[in-house]
């Protein structure tokens, strides 16, 4: 049997005669976008969610496929593993990130947004939250309530009993809902705030962006220490606007910014003298603005040219 790169796993797969994928393979492809969502989701990054699923291919092509009842599973399985190893590493490496951390955005496809649950699941609002949690806590969570996984197979996938897993589901999920967004809004109605706020910061309407701002609001940016970001989140609508309008007076650029969709949800693609200088996804409750995130460090920016698949079956 002979193999080839795929550029898919990046992994060297092995070829039934004639160029055929074998079984393995086949498998995991039909599997991929599940497993990356699962990955994600659990990580935060694009790149560590695609080395964890190279992982999970190099560990899937081992396994006998007649002793696996459960295929999907047995990939959600490993993939949980290895991603798990991966965000205890992160979140080691999170300590000595400079400024804030916010996920990776991702360009996403319009099924996506139109998933109710797999949108508000990948929100950058919702990820923000589930960084809170331990590894653990966000594995089970994940993989529960998003993905709907039985107990057993979580347990099987974080090393933990049942009975366990269960207590730590009931321990995550109430932490979860106290800190995540009151209410889920239309796309149209999140469309609509990120719309006004727009047309503010373009003209630097200091007074359109109090409007449009919650009171309590909160701006988070990521520059990773490579782009000028602020190193602590920036609390109330007062602050956020005043610090928006002076830093672009200051500055004396050309902003301009175009609606996209990241990660499921409207977003703004913003280009500072025609150049891309970020993105930002916001949280909408109530018709106004209660949470702004700006990710402008450039390693963090390569998913938002193309598409991602994300699914959650």
């Amino acid at each position: 049997m002979r193999e080839r790169r795929d550029a898919t796993t990046g992994a060297a797969e092995p070829m039934a005669g004639g160029g055929q994928m074998g079984p393995a393979t086949e498998v995991f492809l039909a599997h991929r976008n599940l497993l990356f969502t699962v990955a994600y989701e659990m990580l935060g990054s694009a790149a560590d969610a695609e080395d964890a699923l190279q992982e999970t291919w190099l560990r899937w092509v081992k396994v006998d496929l007649g002793q696996v009842s459960d295929q999907r599973a047995y990939l959600i399985r490993i993939a949980t593993r290895r991603s798990l190893d991966r965000l205890r590493t992160m979140r080691r490496l999170k300590e000595d990130y400079v400024g804030s951390w916010l996920p990776e955005p991702l360009l996403t496809a319009p099924d996506v947004a139109e998933d109710v649950e797999l949108a508000e699941s990948v929100s950058m609002a919702l990820m923000l939250v589930l960084e809170t949690l331990s590894p653990t806590e966000r594995a089970v969570f994940v993989l529960r309530e998003v993905f709907a996984i039985g107990y057993e197979e979580i347990a099987a996938a974080v090393g933990k009993t049942p009975g366990t897993v269960r207590q730590i589901a009931h321990r995550a999920r109430r932490h979860v809902d106290a800190r995540r967004p009151r209410e889920v809004v239309s796309p149209g109605q999140a469309r609509a705030a990120l719309e006004s706020f727009r047309r503010a910061l373009e003209t630097r309407d200091l007074q359109g962006l109090l409007d449009v701002l919650a009171p309590e609001v909160v701006l988070v940016s990521d520059g990773g220490g490579v782009k000028q970001a602020a190193p602590q989140p920036i609390i109330g609508a007062g602050k956020v606007a005043r610090m928006i309008v002076s830093g672009l007076g200051k500055a004396q650029v050309t902003l301009t910014s175009e609606p996209t969709v990241v990660n499921g949800n409207p977003a703004l693609l913003l280009r500072v003298d025609g150049e891309i200088d970020g993105v930002i996804a916001a949280r909408v409750e109530d018709a106004r603005i209660t949470g702004l995130y700006y990710v402008r460090n450039p390693d963090k920016l390569t998913r938002i040219a193309s598409e991602t698949p994300l699914t959650l079956r």
